[in-house]
C-alpha cells in the first residue's frame, strides 16, 4: 500500500506514547470490542469516530448493525477492557458478567458504571489501511451531571483508564 519503509514495531511503540482513553463500542446483538482509537469530530452535528481493524470480527458485526453504542470506561474498568480485547474470545454472550443496559435510542449495550455513553449511528465508512474509520452521529447521550468525575457515573475523583506505552493506566489526580 505503501512506499514508505517504516518499521512497524518502531511505529507502534512511538504511537503509543500517544495516551488514549479506553471506550467500549457494543451493538444491539451483544457484540462488543474495547477500542483505544476514539475521538470525537464535530459538534453540529453531533459526531464521533472509531477505528475498526478490518481482520477483526466485530468490524463486520458494527458495519452490519448500522448503529452502536459506545461506553467511556472509568479507571475501575480494567478487567472489562482486558476482556473485550481479547482475540478469539467466544462469540455468544460476550458481555455475560459485564453490567450493562440497553440503550433506549439504538438498543445497543452500554456498560453500567461507564463514566458516559453515547448511542451512534453510522453516518461513513472510511478505509484506513488495515482499519476502517467509522464515523458515527450520535443520538442520545448519557453523561454525569456536572463537572467530570462527579455525578450519576460514579463517585466523585473516579477517573478515565487509559492507555499509554502499551499498558493501561490511570490518571493521577492533583493531590498524587
Amino acid at each position: 500500500m505503501s512506499d514508505v519503509d517504516v518499521d512497524p514495531a518502531a511505529f507502534r511503540r512511538a504511537a503509543g506514547q500517544f495516551p488514549g482513553g479506553i471506550v467500549v463500542v457494543t451493538t444491539s446483538a451483544g457484540h462488543a470490542m474495547t477500542v483505544s482509537a476514539f475521538t470525537s469530530v464535530s459538534l453540529e452535528p453531533p459526531l464521533v469516530l472509531f477505528c475498526a481493524e478490518k481482520i477483526a470480527r466485530f468490524h463486520e458485526a458494527v458495519l452490519e448493525a448500522g448503529s452502536w453504542g459506545v461506553s467511556i470506561l472509568a479507571e475501575d474498568a480494567e478487567k472489562t477492557a482486558r476482556w473485550l480485547a481479547t482475540r478469539g474470545r467466544p462469540l455468544d454472550r460476550q458481555l455475560d458478567g459485564v453490567a450493562q443496559h440497553a440503550g433506549p435510542a439504538t438498543g445497543a449495550a452500554l456498560l453500567d458504571g461507564a463514566l458516559a455513553t453515547l448511542e451512534c449511528r453510522t453516518a461513513a465508512v472510511y478505509d484506513g489501511g488495515d482499519h476502517s474509520i467509522i464515523v458515527g452521529q450520535v443520538v442520545a447521550v448519557g453523561a454525569p451531571a456536572g463537572p467530570p468525575g462527579r455525578g450519576p457515573a460514579g463517585p466523585p475523583g473516579r477517573g478515565p483508564l487509559v492507555h499509554y506505552a502499551g499498558r493501561y493506566r490511570r490518571l493521577r489526580s492533583a493531590k498524587d
